[in-house]
């Protein structure tokens, strides 16, 4: 397994990590101090959770840096590593949602978007066609995660001149993710109209 493809099994591996930093402390009705950091208030549980989300981001940034540098692309790269993003990200948004954070309509807009292309995905692969991901769904997944550790910390520095960044990313994230979902259906027609 060459280190692109390690780096998104670690990924993998992060996504029970993260939710069960997340999570473990309220089941067990822990009280968690809360800092003034940033502009902002915050948890320690809230700090640890961003600083796994973001550690598993970066790897997504680097095995596909990586892959395509030293021109190590396999197809279990190319299938595996948008579950694992899929994966990391949806759980987090998921987890925001019950917290509030962010509107159920998001969470229910880009669940069914990535449903939709996983469906694409498995059309083209009964064509032995494998589809990489494109640049709409690269600024999706980008924005997602820039939006996530916003509102993980909540809305550090903008906070202090009143400004919702992490509300504007999620929205800009959900343009992207719809804007993705289409791309990818005009795209593969052909097989969705063979496979009628």
């Amino acid at each position: 397994m060459n280190l692109p493809n390690k780096l998104t099994v670690i990924r993998l591996i992060m996504v029970p990590i993260f939710i069960a930093v997340y999570l473990i402390p309220e089941a067990m009705g822990m009280k968690l101090p809360e800092y003034h950091v940033l502009w902002t208030t915050m948890t320690s549980v809230d700090m640890i959770a961003f600083f796994v989300f973001a550690l598993a981001s970066i790897t997504d940034f680097l095995d596909g840096k990586l892959a395509r540098a030293n021109n190590l692309v396999t197809t279990f790269g190319k299938f595996v590593d948008p579950v694992a993003d899929k994966m990391l990200v949806n759980s987090a948004l998921i987890l925001l949602t019950v917290d509030g954070k962010i509107p159920v309509l998001i969470l229910i807009i880009m669940v069914l978007r990535d449903t939709l292309v996983d469906a694409i995905r498995f059309l083209a692969a009964n064509n032995n066609v494998v589809i990489a991901a494109s640049i709409w769904g690269k600024a999706k997944t980008m924005t997602q995660m820039i939006a996530i550790c916003l509102l993980l910390l909540n809305n550090p520095i903008f906070s202090a001149i009143h400004l919702p960044m992490d509300q504007i990313m999620i929205y800009l994230a959900t343009f992207f993710s719809v804007a993705s979902g289409l791309n990818y259906l005009a795209g593969s027609k052909d097989f969705i109209t063979e496979s009628m």
